[in-house]
């Protein structure tokens, strides 16, 4: 079986963040969106993995990938070109997945229970697709699948106005290579796109069975800041203490911690976790890191209180204030400007932004 994780699209629900790179590489408690579904496919058994890139951001996910070698699996780059929907995406793969199975996972998707069981599940059957189902309020915002009694898959419809269930697709699919043939079949959707929710209603309607599995443990889409620091708290809470940087004396550190190799947390700095500090980052003193923060590299914190944020990384943070709920594009700087004494800032902004407080 092969790998196949989707890296095109724009971003534009992440902008300004994705003005100036993939949103692929957006870092989750300091490591790479894309990294979760390269791990999960690795932890599977799977280590034929093909990316799929779009026009933007394909020479930052190649240099950052490479070829796989570092993550322990081959890496074949597939240049889809203009994002005309999932199915689309699937089809280019055609030549790179021959005659296997594959799964295909969204890169922006994070998976707190991996997808092995999917995977294995599928293997132990005949079927045309496996999907992954999640139950969730707004049905009207996915794919969703219609399931008889016996959990069997019936029907699935694209962001239904009248969903016949809650079980959304959430962007892990498992596949045989029947599917490349349905998606010849296809025509465009009032979207202008083709959908790989009409791609198995077609493997469906051919005769072929749908398994499926419900996830029970939690699953993000990255597509927007508050899910980015929402998936943020959710993997720190998991995370376990790593400290290869340098505590001063005199600092006070509580809770569940990562402090990375060449980071400085000084004398009169206070973190309370779960907390992510990256390699080369400075805490200085009177600084305080809040529960559920992640401080990229190379950065520095200089009396700012932080709590609930993602700061990518190789900024200065050097105001007196309360940030909170933030999520802080790379090479930002943040400081203070006299006459101003609010309560608290949030703030989403991109790279290279020059903030004064």
């Amino acid at each position: 079986m092969k790998g196949l994780i989707l890296s095109g699209g724009t971003g534009s629900r992440l902008r300004p963040i994705t003005h100036t790179g993939p949103k692929q590489l957006v870092p989750v408690a300091n490591k790479p969106v894309i990294e979760y579904a390269v791990e999960d496919l690795k932890n599977a058994g799977i280590t034929e993995i093909g990316v799929v890139l779009g026009h933007k951001g394909r020479e930052e996910i190649q240099e950052h990938l490479g070829d796989g070698s570092d993550y322990g699996v081959e890496i074949t780059y597939i240049i889809q070109g203009n994002p005309l929907g999932l199915a689309h995406a699937a089809g280019t793969a055609r030549d790179f997945v021959g005659d296997d199975d594959f799964v295909m996972y969204l890169g922006d998707n994070i998976l707190n229970e991996g997808i092995s069981e999917l995977v294995d599940s599928f293997e132990a059957g005949n079927y045309g697709a496996g999907i992954a189902l999640q139950r969730v309020d707004n049905p009207q915002a996915f794919g969703i699948a219609d399931v008889d009694d016996d959990e069997t898959v019936t029907r699935l419809v694209e962001k239904p106005d009248d969903p016949p269930s809650n079980l959304a697709l959430i962007g892990i699919y498992v596949f045989s290579p029947a599917v490349f043939d349905a998606i010849e079949r296809l025509e465009p959707s009032w979207r202008g796109e083709l959908e790989i929710t009409d791609a198995i209603q077609e493997l469906l309607e051919d005769g072929f069975a749908i398994d499926s599995h419900t996830v029970d443990g939690w699953w993000k889409d990255t597509g927007k800041p508050k899910d980015i620091l929402e998936a943020n708290r959710l993997v720190l809470q998991d995370t376990e203490q790593l400290l290869t940087g340098t505590i001063k004396d005199g600092a006070e550190v509580t809770g569940t911690v990562q402090i990375g190799e060449s980071a400085t947390v000084q004398n009169g700095a206070v973190i309370r976790g779960p907390v992510s500090i990256d390699s080369g980052t400075t805490i200085a003193s009177g600084s305080y890191i809040g529960p559920y923060t992640s401080i990229g590299p190379n950065t520095t914190i200089d009396g700012a209180h932080i709590e609930n944020t993602v700061v990518i990384g190789e900024s200065r943070i050097t105001c007196d204030e309360k940030i909170v709920n933030s999520l802080i594009g790379r090479a930002s700087e943040i400081e203070s400007a006299k006459g101003l004494l609010p309560d608290g800032h949030r703030f989403v902004i991109g790279e290279n932004s020059n903030v004064k407080l």
